[in-house]
């Protein structure tokens, strides 16, 4: 299990909120791939771009985003994470499964992919 433990060491620094722990996870060259169809879809590059977009997103959510880990399992330097992500906004309330896929390299996360198991009700979310 070579690249598991940067997984469990981004999941921990969103959890904590830690930003130094968080930027030390990603390469310099970080590229993020947010999907759907909403103010946040896109492609990001490197660690200001990706902590403009998750700032962003924690101000849209009132400070409310969350990502658990459910599991995680590697394949050379991949590594597949099934998560639960919530974020509420007034009355409005997310809540839903989806797996994030990570590139490792050099014991960083140099590609995120993110997956929702309902991406239309994740776009009317952040679309509020």
């Amino acid at each position: 299990m070579a690249h598991l433990h940067v997984f469990t060491r981004y999941i921990d620094a969103l959890a904590s909120g830690d930003l130094e722990a968080l930027a030390a996870v990603f390469t310099d060259d970080v590229v993020w791939h947010q999907p759907g169809a909403h103010r946040f879809s896109g492609t990001r590059r490197g660690t200001a771009d990706v902590f403009s977009l998750l700032a962003a997103m924690a101000q849209h959510s009132d400070g409310s985003l969350r990502v658990d880990a459910e599991s995680a399992m590697e394949n050379g330097d991949l590594i597949a994470a099934t998560v639960r992500f919530s974020a509420s906004r007034g009355d409005a309330r997310i809540e839903m499964s989806g797996v994030d896929l990570f590139r490792v390299s050099d014991d960083r996360i140099a590609e995120v992919w993110l997956f929702s198991s309902d991406q239309s009700a994740e776009d009317d979310f952040w679309n509020l």
